[in-house]
This record gives C-alpha cells, sequence and structure tokens, in this order.
C-alpha cells in the first residue's frame, strides 16, 4: 500500500481528504515532497505517516483500523521534538482537535468549506461598467498567473501558484476550459473564476481579483457568473473555500446562499508563529 492509497483509505472512512490537493500532486510528481515519518506493518503495509510539501505545514494520516492506538500521538510528539511546529486538520475530526489537545497546540487558522444548495437557478450577474466577463483562452495562461499572484500575495498556499502549478491544475481529470472565466477591462485580465466539478459536486475552486479592482463588486459577479455556469450543468451543490477571517468574502459568498458546513483548522506549538496539522487518527 502507498501513502496514496493510506490516504485513499482514510478518506473513505473520514469522508475528508488527509491531504490537500498540493501534497496529492507532490507525491504523485515526487516534487517538493517530505515524508517525514512512516510506519509500516511486517508486511510493508504503510499504517501511518506524516507528510509535507516544501516548507508547509504537516499532514498526519493514520490508517482507520489502526486508530487509537497512540500512533498519532507518537508521530506528532516526535514531529514537535524535531521542530515541526505546525498541522493542517483537515476537516476538524474529533479525532483530531483531541490529538492537538493532548499535545499542547493550539489553532492558529481556520479554512471554512461553505455549501450552497441550489433551490432555483442562481441571480444573474451584475458586471461592473466597462468589464467583460468572458470564457479561458489558452492565451490567459500568465495573466491568471499574474492575477493569482497579486491578489493571493499574503495566502500561503494559493499565492504561490505558478505556471508549472497552473499546468498541473490543468491537466487533472476534472479540468474543465468551458468553467474558468476571466473578467477583462481595457485589454487585461483583472479577475477570474475557475470552477470545478468532481464527485458531482460544483466547487469555486478560486476567485482571483486584481487588488486594482478589488470593491467594485467584480468579485461578485464573477462568482455569480461560474455559479450560473455549475448550475446549467445540473450540479445539486457547490462548494467553496474561504479563510475563517476573510470577512468580505464571507459577506459575498453568504450574500450568494452558501452557509457553513465544514472547516479545516491549522494548529500550531503555542511558542510558534504557526504552519500546517492533519491528523485522521
Amino acid at each position: 500500500m502507498s501513502l496514496l492509497d493510506l490516504a485513499d483509505r482514510a478518506t473513505t472512512a473520514d469522508g475528508v481528504a488527509p491531504f490537500n490537493e498540493a501534497s496529492v500532486f507532490a507525491l504523485r510528481d515526487r516534487a517538493r515532497a517530505r515524508v517525514l515519518v512512516q510506519q509500516s506493518d511486517r508486511d510493508g503495509t504503510i499504517i501511518a505517516a506524516a507528510f509535507a510539501v516544501g516548507d508547509a505545514p504537516v499532514e498526519v494520516v493514520v490508517d482507520p483500523q489502526r486508530r487509537r492506538q497512540g500512533l498519532g500521538r507518537r508521530i506528532v510528539d516526535e514531529l514537535l521534538a524535531d521542530g515541526e511546529d505546525t498541522f493542517w486538520a483537515h476537516g476538524d475530526l474529533p479525532g483530531a482537535r483531541a490529538l492537538a489537545s493532548s499535545t499542547g497546540l493550539e489553532v492558529v487558522r481556520e479554512l471554512l468549506v461553505l455549501r450552497l444548495t441550489f433551490d432555483g437557478p442562481p441571480a444573474p450577474e451584475r458586471v461592473p461598467a466597462a468589464t467583460t466577463i468572458r470564457a479561458y483562452r489558452p492565451d490567459d495562461a500568465d495573466a491568471v498567473v499574474a492575477v493569482n499572484g497579486r491578489a493571493f500575495a499574503h495566502h500561503p498556499e494559493q499565492g504561490a501558484m505558478d505556471r508549472a502549478d497552473l499546468d498541473r491544475r490543468m491537466a487533472s481529470n476534472w479540468f474543465d476550459p468551458a468553467g474558468l472565466f476571466v473578467a477583462e477591462r481595457d485589454g487585461r485580465v483583472i479577475g477570474f473564476h475557475w470552477t470545478k466539478v468532481e464527485d458531482g459536486v460544483g466547487e469555486v475552486y478560486v476567485v482571483g481579483i486584481d487588488p486594482d479592482a478589488q470593491g467594485g463588486g467584480l468579485g461578485t459577479a464573477l462568482t455569480a457568473r461560474g455559479l450560473r455556469h455549475l448550475h446549467q450543468l445540473g450540479l445539486p451543490v457547490v462548494d467553496l473555500y474561504v479563510e475563517g477571517d476573510n470577512a468580505p468574502a464571507l459577506a459575498v459568498y453568504r450574500n450568494l446562499g452558501f452557509r457553513d458546513w465544514k472547516k479545516d483548522t491549522l494548529y500550531a506549538a503555542p511558542q510558534d508563529d504557526a504552519a500546517h496539522v492533519h491528523d485522521h487518527t
């Protein structure tokens, strides 16, 4: 069983993936992947592991059949002793909360998952003056990366996307160029909304607005355009991820009908600034 096989087993048991998308890409491509701890049975089956991408926070996964045996606690204690100090808890499951509490970790960041259940067609988007929202074209790629970098300059994950990351995501089997919309003004791309469909669920994958174009309703218009697209595909629900302290974005999404669904929590050792825990123990 590979580490990705172990992650699949945890996802099936928990309804939440133990690794985020960047981690899965890194494991598949063997790029910037750091397997910090790996425990196996005598037959070589991986039963627990801790993983990180570059300097990102740690994600921990324990085989569903081997939980409540102290494996997660031993892994986290070992990592803390080695200087790793931040961990993601995707889904913030009870086992992860208990592990964080027992090891003295504190909440430093919350990533909310909001869900919209369609009860009819979404309202038409109101596009700001002198702005056009259109379908993505291949020659928009570098402009999308540039807008993303400016829009998420202070975001530790999304802001790091470069052209190689964009190409990797677009090579995913879920990518549909018809679900990627760009906003253009005076011939310049100033925003985009990338939608995603996987396992019958729509997602507001990324909405990025150039800082110079923020505050005029473009984010709402782009989001609404993507929602209309997802509704036209016949999808019943749409999910999105948003920082728990991003009040402006939360206001936009909740006005569009999104409600709290799940959350990922970043835990850190109290003496440090933070990085990332994901544990399924």
